[in-house]
């Protein structure tokens, strides 16, 4: 792991600049030269801090993101799914479009969906699959229920067709109604 010459607050602001070039021009038009003009630095800064585009841009959503879902216990499966929508804090509604088109750009650039599970889903899916685990030991779900594999499917599966579907940006109010009728009915909750 590299160690960090940035400030914690030069960081934040280094990751809200990849954020909002991602949002203007999308990921393969995203270049390190765009990054360090947009920041005021030079390129070799960034890759003493990262490898390379990919890593940067996984390492931005996931400082977009500091909440670890394991770290969510309100005491119930329906508590903790609602804190999720509720920690969102708009950030969904605000980035359904970035989120398209990362999942578009990651079946092109196998680095990018490479660190991007190293960085995001895979800590992701285990926080969710601790969350899971504690309304099974709490007795909500039973340990064979059969969706309880499909649950990262069906979240995904929400935060994609939705503003397909409604041609309207996900927001906490739909999450709510979404995990209520679907997902907690799925796993017999």
């Amino acid at each position: 792991m590299r160690r960090s010459r940035l400030t914690p607050e030069r960081e934040t602001e280094l990751y809200e600049a990849v954020l909002a070039l991602l949002r203007e021009v999308g990921y393969d038009a995203l270049t390190m030269d765009a990054v360090a003009a947009r920041i005021h630095c030079s390129k070799a800064t960034l890759y003493r801090q990262w490898t390379g585009k990919p890593e940067l841009v996984a390492k931005a959503l996931r400082h977009n993101k500091p909440v670890n879902l394991a770290d969510i216990d309100t005491g119930s499966l329906r508590g903790d799914f609602h804190q999720m929508a509720r920690m969102d804090n708009g950030k969904l509604e605000k980035d359904s479009a970035l989120i398209r088109g990362l999942i578009h750009a990651v079946h092109s650039n196998p680095d990018l969906l490479q660190a991007l599970r190293d960085l995001l889903i895979d800590p992701e899916l285990t926080g969710l699959d601790e969350l899971l685990r504690r309304a099974v030991d709490r007795g909500e779900l039973r340990a064979d229920t059969p969706a309880l594999h499909f649950v990262p499917h069906m979240l995904v599966g929400a935060l994609i067709a939705h503003p397909l579907t409604e041609e309207q940006p996900i927001d906490q109010p739909f999450l709510r109604r979404y995990i209520d009728a679907v997902v907690l009915p799925a796993l017999g909750v």
